[in-house]
């Protein structure tokens, strides 16, 4: 008895940290999934791969581009249509240079340029992630470019003058915190991708980096980040940028528009300690130099008259939410007098929201956001216009006047 005991209890022990070790493992690829998630919520890469109403990461998403439309791919771990044969070697790669396992090119759409900064450990969290979600069998839909964009190996030239592969590197002059920020604004956040200027090649300078510029075939303004003079946060405090950031409304202004969708889809989502880091890296921005200031084709006596007009349609169309001296009821009614992103180089954005209105997102910080309504079917370009070129100009605020027809012609534009 004793002897079969004897040999019982190593036999029990060894089932025990055989069965032991899985369900560690288990916690283990949890705990990495459940990271994974994090950062690709920080890489906002549900906005890209899901087409709205299908299935999370099926791709398809038609993306409209001055070269044609491009679209979309699988990221589901679907082995046929989707990553689901990649390893994690792969993935890294994919990120960190731009090419496919088969050594193919990605058309730089897919912002690697940015992605390239991310580390091995986080993108091995985030190919866990994708691994984790439901595979989707959905073929990927061919891009439709004109000639000779067509042809990747085109890319090869653009990657020469435009990307520099390379990790994030810590600046050891600054803070943790302000690396953090760093990390996460200039790596998995992309924010570059759109505030700094396209040129007609679809590339960007690191010398302009963050200096704001026109969203290609979405007529939308990213507004520069590096100067008080358009939406420079310098002179913001660091709650009220983690506020924008968080909640999509401050005391200082609202986002709309594409950057709505990425705080709805993407910061909403990160710790407290994230945002604040972007929030001080984004604030030392501010020290850069600010792009050249737009200059008006409104003759001045044409100026002046819009702006009395102006004055009129203000008071009787937005007063009463934006108050007569432009103060606001924020962070409800973004206050206009002082607003940098009312006086920006580009009126397109101002333009835009008196014609079509729009919704900051929901959020958990403002769940039920007040929106603007459209005016488009209630006002002329003369008057859109006006009403522009007043708000502009008033209260001391520094912006050129614009015309009927600029107004006519965001209008006329798609909306996105």
């Amino acid at each position: 008895m004793q002897i079969r005991r004897a040999l019982w209890l190593p036999l029990l022990l060894a089932s025990w940290l055989v069965a032991g070790q899985p369900q560690a493992a288990r916690a283990d690829d949890q705990t990495l999934i459940a990271k994974g998630e994090y950062l690709a919520r920080a890489g906002d890469c549900i906005a890209c791969h899901t087409n709205p109403g299908d299935a999370l990461f099926a791709g398809g998403l038609a993306m409209p581009t001055p070269f044609g439309t491009l679209y979309s791919t699988n990221i589901t771990p679907d082995r046929d249509t989707g990553i689901g044969t990649w390893n994690a070697d792969q993935f890294y790669a994919a990120l960190h240079t731009g090419r496919f396992p088969d050594g193919g090119l990605m058309y730089p759409a897919m912002p690697f340029g940015s992605y390239t900064k991310v580390t091995r450990e986080d993108s091995d969290a985030i190919f866990a992630y994708l691994r984790s979600v439901p595979a989707v069998h959905q073929p990927n839909r061919a891009d439709d470019l004109r000639f000779p964009y067509n042809n990747r190996q085109l890319i090869l030239g653009w990657r020469t003058l435009f990307f520099s592969e390379g990790q994030y590197q810590p600046n050891p002059a600054m803070s943790a915190e302000w690396n953090r920020g760093a990390y996460l604004v200039e790596g998995l956040g992309h924010c570059a991708m759109c505030h700094t200027p396209i040129n007609a090649l679809g590339g960007s300078s690191e010398s302009q980096a963050f200096e704001g510029g026109l969203i290609p075939m979405q007529n939308w303004y990213a507004p520069s980040l590096t100067s008080n003079k358009e939406a420079g946060l310098g002179e913001w405090s660091i709650p009220e940028i983690v506020e924008l950031l968080r909640d999509g409304v401050s005391h200082r202004g609202a986002v709309y528009g594409p950057m709505a969708e990425v705080v709805f889809d993407s910061l909403q989502y990160l710790n407290d300690a994230d945002v604040r880091a972007m929030a001080i890296y984004l604030k030392s921005l501010a020290a850069g130099s600010p792009p050249a200031a737009e200059i008006s084709t409104v003759p001045p006596p044409e100026s002046s008259l819009l702006v009395r007009f102006g004055e009129d349609v203000y008071d009787k169309h937005c007063a009463s939410c934006h108050m007569k001296d432009g103060s606001g009821m924020p962070p409800d009614y973004p206050p206009l007098a002082g607003n940098p992103s009312i006086q920006m180089a580009s009126a397109v954005n101002p333009i835009r929201m008196v014609l079509n209105g729009g919704f900051p997102p929901g959020t958990e910080g403002n769940p039920e956001p007040y929106g603007m309504p459209p005016f488009a079917q209630t006002l002329s370009d003369d008057e859109v216009a006006a009403v522009v070129t007043y708000i502009r100009s008033a209260w001391g605020n520094r912006g050129t006047p614009i015309s009927a027809r600029q107004a006519n012609e965001l209008r006329t534009a798609p909306l996105d």
